[in-house]
């Protein structure tokens, strides 16, 4: 493992780190607040997946979220959003390749060979975390933005009794129905869409569901609404009756000044189920 900075913050640290992956086959970079109390020992963490075209330092500078974290006594940990580097396939546009790993591991070439973020979220880094810094591996929870909220709904949907709770901010919620999603999955799973349902929140929902609390926000402004889909989830957490706060917050976009506003209350939400659940 690399220290690429280190700085104090809200009485914790804020440090940047890389190292090798085993996952994608190169250099990976990821955030890490730790407060205070990481110093006494391990403390419970939260993941934050951003969103297309974000790389670590997104949500690590935009969001305001290590004052809160800090006030709470978690960590949490601001991971790429995609495999990165020379040799590292990649694409024109901007929500296909580096950038847009869409949380899932790829099946298909060119992709195949380093876009495995599904195992590097889900198994790599927490393990990586686990034996570098003082994390308590049995109490996680998970949030994202856009891109990451799909990653965490799906990822908390995905990986049963992992998380203790999970929000969202403006998830893509339905890619496998939208043109923000069908593409993405059929470049990197294939045509057969049957491969696409366990990353579609949606489809999740329907099926699985979550065993813990969750809180979603989307903004009414939201210049990617159609693409999001947040009715579509919203109906399916309703037919599974499933624990939720599901909130559309008027005249906000897809903005972090969105993120920012409301950041405060998702991490007093998952400090309380980190904390009492």
């Amino acid at each position: 493992m690399e220290t690429v900075s280190e700085n104090k913050c809200f009485g914790g640290t804020q440090g940047v780190y890389s190292h090798k992956s085993s996952s994608t086959g190169c250099d990976m970079t990821f955030g890490l607040f730790l407060p205070e109390e990481a110093e006494s020992g391990p403390v419970p963490i939260l993941w934050y997946l951003s969103g297309l075209t974000c790389t670590h330092e997104n949500a690590m500078t935009k969001a305001g979220a290590q004052a809160w974290c800090a006030e709470q006594g978690i960590a949490i940990v601001f991971p790429d959003t995609s495999p990165r580097g020379e040799g590292v396939a990649d694409d024109d546009a901007y929500d296909l390749g580096q950038g847009a790993g869409f949380y899932v591991d790829a099946t298909q070439d060119p992709w195949a060979p380093h876009f495995k973020m599904w195992s590097y979220i889900a198994e790599e880094l927490p393990a990586f975390l686990g034996e570098n810094f003082a994390i308590d591996l049995e109490r996680q929870s998970i949030t994202g933005h856009s891109m990451g909220g799909h990653g965490a709904l799906t990822l908390a949907m995905g990986l049963p009794g992992r998380f203790k709770s999970v929000s969202a901010f403006a998830p893509i919620s339905n890619p496998s129905a939208s043109d923000w999603g069908r593409k993405q999955l059929g470049a990197y799973l294939g045509n057969d869409t049957s491969a696409w349902a366990k990353h579609d929140a949606t489809l999740m929902m329907r099926e699985t569901g979550f065993k813990g609390p969750m809180l979603i926000d989307t903004g009414t402004e939201d210049q990617f609404l159609d693409l999001l889909k947040p009715e579509a989830l919203a109906e399916a957490v309703h037919a599974k009756r499933q624990q939720a706060t599901l909130r559309l917050q008027p005249g906000y976009d897809h903005s972090y000044y969105f993120v920012s506003t409301f950041i405060e209350e998702h991490v007093a939400f998952h400090a309380d189920a980190l904390y009492n659940s």
